[in-house]
């Protein structure tokens, strides 16, 4: 439901400013209670309870409230149950709590003890006695408590009866006396409203509550509220709530402004598509750039580090750097600058030139407008994933960002800011007439230092200096003819992936994108893959580069090193600087992309057995031995690799697809640990030294057994795992490792059933046999260029080339490829940029040329 298309649910008018932000954080939180009595709130206040129906435009918001994911809605009346229900009449999906709280199911009286039952009848005994005749009093009856309503009630006469209550039964040591508008309550049982608010706590998931009352009874919960609770008070009277509407019409436009505002937060705020966004890298960190000109992703110090801007999973409550001209409506482009990573934003009279620059004190996003427009400009960090509250000081030159362990500062001379409340937080906004800055301005976010001073050189120079490194090394490459332009990109991409102070390699820039929108396939891929990494490094090394390789296996030797000597006991993954990751979590206060929950942080297949993962560093050891003179870490590596398969191949293990289920004997792992074998022979072929005999015996023994054990007569193909018969793309490694010839029956019948299982459009799923999590997913990119690969291999050079245009198409308007694709609605999904997807295009365009 949509509050444009929904005709009963009411647009909110404008609420008190302060209202509106205290409800805008509290829809904010992962889990909601809205809460609110029934009688004067969502209901008029009239002389006969019995005809107090709710306002038709209150039924609707609390019914679309209670239909949100992670919000739960109780309607706390003093009212009987029974007369509760059926007056509201609201939906099963809104708890009911009745009688001050006294009932939480229609059964509650036959909980009563014997002794409560007869106390009960001598209260409505005693009770009806002194209301019997008295004009305009109304008893109401209920199972553990008796009303007395005097609102219809002479003044003299509702006086007279509630005098005679007082000394009589609400005398009684065993009685409770609750006093609201025009109503007295006597009740067996001990609660009142705040008690039923806390019953409820205990009972549902809660992190925070909104309140909404009328009476006196509504204070006891009003008292009951906390940290980042909202009590509203209905009406006039003293009060313990912190806000404060007229009457219930009121009281549902604030229902309809929280339905909004948290329905904003759990599905997200106008998601862009994830491939339409840009990355922006300077060799220590990452940031992203919607095609608005919005920073909507940067972590710092590095890039496996917290977000400062992570509105990309959620809204921009979790912090964001947005530019935008004034005159509004959308740029007219966004592209790279040639050979660079300088992204460019353009609108009529308005350019704005963004990249990362590595300061001297740390990481620097330099933005840097020009034109002669006036822009409109939004600073709002939100360092931890949004988790400190942030205060902004302005200064000479710009503003320091208080409340992070990390020093933050916005350089920005000539530019007059207003701090503005976001909540707990506070943003920064400006108005930048470039006219009257000589048709420029600098907008320098400084990580890790804590001064505004200019520096020596310009942000204009630096940037140029930047972007010279970028083009210089753009320019050493040895790029194919076929898709060149897309191959530049590609390997800018995976250059910008690399964590240079190690030499790691990231396997996607951002983390919990989802595989499937609103789904919970949501992963943190800014960590070093043993895998992911080799095989980057090896297509860079293809192009010419060779530094990424040499770096990442000096990295990867110090790992082993810490092994004391058993390699086979390498985990699938590390933080960027080489250390074992934490423990996975989730981020709760994060809606995530497009609702897509939960946000993780940390990655749990680093605990897994991937026997895979000594293949491709085997394949990049033994390709940079072609490349230039080895040396003692090659062959000191290249043992290690062989040792580790020749100790555990015959083990299973959870595969290259990381499924969180018990571990088989995937037929990809066991390709992979052959694959290992091969390339060291290879290698030392290649050099003239003495291959170990036990390695051809070990490369013998593995290939008998994945050929033998892996096929399925009854599928006629190779398929996920030993007696499974599941497809899955990555048993077309059977043929690409060089294990099977590329005419082999048996590879070409695995090809043919791939693409019959598989493949769908323009894109290659991974597989489609139950991995043990809900829902669903893309295809995956890198499974389709294995897919053009094999094409090429068997002679099917047009279905190769005719895939390989589809793929590109998959990409963004700047080039890059998440994770993932859905061929229905023509979108990526996962992380974004993916390196196994950039890494797959760069492979095919360089054996499409080379077989033409």
């Amino acid at each position: 439901m949509d509050e444009r298309t929904d005709p009963e649910v009411v647009v909110p008018e404008p609420l008190d400013d302060s209202l509106r932000a205290a409800a805008a954080e509290t829809a904010r939180t992962p889990y909601l209670l809205v809460a609110c009595d029934y009688d004067g709130t969502l209901s008029p206040v009239v002389d006969d309870p019995a005809t107090a129906r709710p306002l038709p435009e209150a039924v609707a918001a609390v019914r679309a409230l209670a239909a949100l994911p992670q919000t739960t809605v109780a309607v706390v009346s003093g009212r009987a149950l029974r007369d509760l229900a059926a007056l509201s009449r609201l939906p099963a999906e809104v708890h009911l709590v009745g009688s001050h709280g006294s009932e939480f199911d229609i059964g509650f009286v036959d909980a009563l003890s014997p002794d409560q039952q007869q106390l009960r009848t001598d209260l409505v005994d005693a009770v009806t006695g002194i209301v019997r005749r008295q004009r305009g009093v109304q008893l109401e009856i209920k199972p553990a408590s008796v009303a007395i309503h005097t609102r219809a009630a002479p003044a003299e006469v509702a006086e007279r009866v509630l005098t005679a209550v007082r000394h009589g039964p609400a005398s009684w040591p065993e009685i409770q006396v609750t006093s609201g508008k025009k109503v007295m309550e006597l009740s067996i049982v001990r609660t009142n409203k705040g008690m039923a608010l806390d019953e409820l706590r205990t009972r549902l998931p809660v992190n925070a509550v909104v309140y909404l009352g009328d009476d006196v009874t509504d204070e006891s919960a009003f008292a009951r509220l906390h940290g980042p609770d909202l009590g509203v008070k209905v009406g006039p009277g003293e009060t313990q709530a912190s806000h404060r509407i007229e009457n219930p019409v009121d009281a549902v436009r604030l229902l309809g402004f929280l339905l909004i505002a948290r329905r904003r937060w759990l599905f997200g705020e106008r998601a862009v598509p994830i491939e339409r966004h840009s990355m922006l890298s300077n060799g220590r960190t990452i940031a992203l750039v919607a095609p608005d000109a919005r920073i909507n992703w940067l972590c710092y110090p590095k890039a496996d580090s917290s977000a400062v801007f992570a509105a990309l999973l959620g809204d921009t409550s979790a912090g964001h750097f947005t530019i935008s001209s004034e005159r509004g409506g959308l740029p007219l482009g966004q592209r790279y600058r040639r050979g660079t990573m300088t992204v460019e934003t353009r609108w009529s009279g308005l350019t704005v030139a963004d990249s990362l620059d590595h300061h001297a004190d740390g990481p620097s996003l330099i933005r840097i407008l020009t034109g002669t427009d006036r822009a409109t400009v939004e600073f709002a960090p939100r360092p931890e994933f949004g988790q400190i509250h942030v205060r902004l000081q302005r200064l000479a030159h710009g503003l320091l960002v208080l409340g992070p362990n990390e020093p933050i500062v916005l350089y920005s001379p000539g530019i007059e800011w207003e701090i503005v409340q976001d909540g707990e937080n506070e943003s920064a906004q400006a108005l930048v007439d470039l006219a009257e800055l000589d048709g420029a301005a600098i907008l320098e976010l400084r990580m890790c230092a804590n001064h505004l001073d200019p520096e020596e050189r310009s942000a204009f120079e630096r940037q140029a200096s930047t972007e010279a490194r970028w083009k210089d090394w753009s320019a050493s490459l040895k790029l194919p003819t076929r898709a060149r332009d897309e191959v530049l990109r590609s390997a800018l991409t995976l250059r910008g992936l690399c964590f240079q102070p190690a030499g790691s390699i990231l396997a996607a820039a951002t983390c919990s994108l989802p595989e499937e929108i609103g789904g919970v396939r949501n992963w943190d891929y800014r960590y070093c893959w043993l895998r992911d990494a080799s095989m980057t490094a090896r297509v860079l090394l293809d192009l010419g580069s060779a530094d990424e390789a040499e770096a990442l296996l000096r990295w990867t030797m110090k790992i082993v090193e810490g092994t004391a000597g058993h390699p086979e006991r390498l985990h699938p993954l590390y933080n960027l600087d080489g250390s074992d990751l934490g423990p996975e979590a989730v981020i709760e206060t994060l809606p995530g992309y497009a609702g897509s929950r939960p946000v993780r942080v940390g990655n749990a297949a680093n605990r897994q057995v991937q026997l895979d993962v000594f293949g491709p560093v085997a394949d990049l050891i033994c390709e940079l031995a072609r490349f230039r003179s080895p040396g003692d870490l090659d062959f000191a590596l290249m043992e290690a690799m062989v040792s580790a398969v020749a100790r555990r191949w015959h083990e299973p293990d959870n595969g290259l697809w990381e499924a969180r289920r018990a571990p088989e004997h995937y037929v990809y792992s066991k390709v992979m640990c052959w694959y290992t074998v091969d390339r060291g022979i290879a290698m030392y072929e290649h050099l003239d030294q003495p291959v170990p005999d036990a390695w051809r015996t070990l490369r013998h023994t593995i290939a008998e057994d994945v050929l033998t054990r892996g096929w399925r007569p009854e599928r006629g193909a190779y398929t996920i795992a030993y007696g499974d018969p599941a497809m899955d793309a990555a048993a077309l490694w059977v043929g690409l490792s060089g294990l099977l010839a590329d005419d082999d029956e048996r590879f070409l019948a695995t090809v043919l059933k791939v693409e019959a299982d598989l493949r769908s459009g323009p894109t290659v799923y991974r597989y489609r046999w139950n991995d043990g999590l809900p829902g669903a997913e893309g295809g995956f990119h890198l499974c389709t260029t294995w897919l053009i690969e094999a094409y090429l291999r068997t002679g099917r050079r047009t279905d190769a080339e005719e895939l390989f245009a589809q793929l590109l198409d998959c990409a963004g308007p700047t080039g890059l490829l998440s994770e993932e694709y859905d061929p229905e609605n023509e979108r990526g999904l996962g992380n974004h940029p993916q390196a196994y997807s950039h890494l797959g295009l760069i492979r095919c365009a360089l054996l499409l040329d080379r077989t033409a």
